[in-house]
């Protein structure tokens, strides 16, 4: 009976994934022109250039192409990394030899993000294994990442977010089972693939290259006899390998990026003064004066971040019921105390070594370096918004998304799984979560989102 249920639940898990991801990539419209409903994904109808791009011509972009700039603002994607736009052209540019189809080639495009998010979808479930013994926890967890209303959103249209999304998922699962089985070749290598990843597709997500650098360093401190030493043979041998490997795979972007733009190995440099060369200069809150507490506060900056990282489609424009924010809210905020203020036992950290797990300064750790993989996108976020554009949305947070349903689900087990509660009220409690979470996705899909594409005019 167990096992049956647990394929019922796995054939809902994906099942619900591409029929709401497929859902919104075949009715989302894409228009150069914003017209009244906005129901265009953020920026896409810029983003799509790239790829569109590298299909016509066979070739990387290197920015100043003319058929990648978009409106007055004289804005192009050609300047940051390229490898999302990669898959996507050349996936494209193999679906040109059989059709003619402009709408084609965009549901290419848009199809490689709803692969990578499937396969996202299917890590989470790994590491949700490694990390929750319990099948309900371990369930709410995979429904949480996967089925938040914004991180679907990403994976249905043209841009680099889905793959660092499943970058960030790759690293934490590699490390959590490297922890298990000693960084065994297949542990090493998900690890790398994951720092690969991340490194050719956003910016904003590199706090978790340098997290999973010194989380996979904290494993080869020894504690032997009850004295530490640190394996230093392990750790090379180890560690070299993961890092020839990415070398060997990433230098190419940063050479490419050197070469091009006299130095500039990011481009973000060289994309701000390709702006300023056409006399356009942005107007900031910095370059007005207003303080950075002031813009955070005056414009309810984080109310706005809350909203958008939950559920807001279109151009940031479609939202949802109010109802679908709340209940996030609330689910956000007792979980999150639970994490914080219940008392954790050992079972929690049973993906952790040994020497890990009884020793409180090492947990504390790995929840230092947690924090700090959530904290890094919002950090380079405001420092963005305050300097040189101002963005309020929460998509540019979601790469912090797997750690934080990792604690938010960790304090809903903490507050529900206890001695005091019976069984069968527990069980009750984690189905109606799960409930909730997939209504409050099929409410933003087909009550929300796809009313408003139905009025949009033709792709």
């Amino acid at each position: 009976m167990k096992e049956k249920a647990s394929k019922s639940m796995l054939l809902l898990y994906f099942t619900l994934y591409l029929v709401a991801a497929l859902t919104l990539a075949l009715n989302q419209p894409l228009n150069d022109e914003t017209f009244q409903f906005m129901g265009n994904p953020p920026d896409e109808h810029s983003r799509y250039k790239v790829p569109l791009y590298i299909c016509n011509h066979g070739t990387l972009p290197t920015g100043f192409e003319e058929e990648l700039i978009s409106g007055d603002c004289r804005w192009t994607y050609g300047f940051y990394t390229l490898l999302p736009y990669i898959v996507q052209g050349y996936a494209m540019r193999f679906v040109d030899l059989f059709t003619d189809s402009p709408l084609l080639l965009l549901y290419t495009a848009r199809f490689v993000n709803i692969i990578l998010g499937l396969i996202m979808a299917w890590v989470v479930l790994l590491l949700g294994k490694k990390l929750f013994p319990d099948d309900r926890v371990r369930w709410l967890f995979c429904f949480l990442v996967t089925f938040l209303p914004q991180s679907l959103f990403l994976h249905t249209y043209v841009n680099p977010d889905s793959m660092c999304l499943l970058s960030t998922a790759l690293m934490l699962y590699g490390l959590v089972r490297g922890y298990g089985d000693g960084f065994s070749l297949r542990s090493c290598a998900i690890l790398a693939v994951g720092v690969i990843l991340c490194a050719l597709s956003y910016y904003n997500a590199y706090g978790f290259i340098l997290g999973s650098i010194l989380l996979f360093a904290a494993y080869f401190l020894k504690n032997e006899s009850g004295k530490m030493r640190y394996d230093w043979r392990n750790f090379l041998k180890k560690g070299l390998g993961i890092s020839a490997v990415v070398l060997l795979c990433i230098s190419w972007s940063f050479i490419r990026n050197y070469i091009l733009y006299d130095g500039d190995i990011i481009g973000l440099e060289t994309k701000e003064n390709f702006i300023k060369s056409f006399g356009l200069e942005r107007s900031t809150c910095y370059s007005q004066g207003i303080s950075l507490i002031s813009m955070l506060v005056t414009t309810s900056y984080f109310l706005h971040l809350f909203y958008t990282a939950v559920a807001v489609y279109g151009s940031v424009s479609i939202l949802t019921w109010d109802i679908v924010y709340h209940f996030y809210f609330l689910v956000f905020l007792a979980g999150i105390a639970g994490a914080v203020f219940c008392r954790s036992r050992a079972s929690e950290y049973s993906f952790l070594p040994d020497r890990f797990e009884h020793r409180k300064s090492f947990r504390l750790f790995f929840h230092a370096v947690m924090i700090f993989c959530m904290a890094m996108p919002l950090v380079l976020l405001i420092q963005y918004a305050y300097t040189v554009d101002f963005q309020a949305q929460g998509r540019y947070i979601l790469p912090g998304i797997v750690p934080f349903m990792y604690y938010t689900a960790m304090g809903w087990q903490k507050l529900v799984c206890r001695q005091k509660v019976p069984r069968a009220l527990q069980n009750i409690l984690f189905a109606a979560l799960l409930f909730c979470i997939a209504a409050a996705l099929l409410i933003m899909v087909y009550v929300s989102a796809l009313p408003v594409y139905r009025q949009a005019p033709v792709l």
